[in-house]
């Protein structure tokens, strides 16, 4: 997961799916999927192209996105399939899609789609926005846990100087003490 590859195939943009109400730079629109048939397997993949403004004076109006025919090389990360929001009955169908469940639309296409997708990364040449989050693999926590022990190694350093040298001279001293 989260991991760069280059993989090289065909467009199927009779099967191109429009994922609304998804935001990108502060703005509302579609992320673009589309699935590519990869070069020398049967398999084919969905592939996240990115980020397309929506027209607000006709909702079903979709944008124009080039794809280019032919064999194409594209580059991205493995990624797992586009998170869903909320659900809306009745939009689960057609290429303006709430969601997009993977297992669904393979059942819906017949098309043999590996679990998870890719998203697209690499130079914008065909209109799309590709300001794609930075993967979360938690190592802020990490750090989290190293302070956490390292507090507590400074905790016996300091319990051990207390009752393995201060309180025993402490003793020693009373003990030479006149009283």
């Amino acid at each position: 997961m989260h991991r760069p590859v280059s993989v090289q195939g065909v467009w199927q943009p009779a099967h191109t799916v429009y994922l609304d109400n998804r935001p990108m730079s502060g703005k509302t629109g579609f992320w673009v999927l589309t699935p590519l048939a990869l070069h020398g397997s049967n398999q084919m993949i969905l592939v996240q192209r990115g980020w397309v403004p929506r027209d607000f004076t006709d909702r079903t109006r979709l944008p124009q996105v080039l794809t280019p025919t032919g064999l194409v090389s594209v580059e991205g990360r493995i990624a797992p399939p586009p998170s869903k929001l909320y659900a809306f009955k009745g939009v689960d169908l057609g290429p303006i899609r709430q969601n997009l469940d993977l297992d669904a639309f393979r059942a819906e296409t017949g098309l043999p789609l590996l679990n998870g997708a890719l998203l697209q990364t690499g130079a914008p040449g065909d209109g799309l926005l590709r300001d794609w989050a930075a993967a979360n693999l938690g190592v802020d926590k990490h750090y989290g846990y190293a302070f956490q022990w390292f507090g507590l190694c400074g905790l016996v350093l300091v319990l051990y100087v207390w009752f393995q040298l201060i309180l025993p001279l402490r003793g020693k001293l009373r003990a030479k003490l006149p009283t």
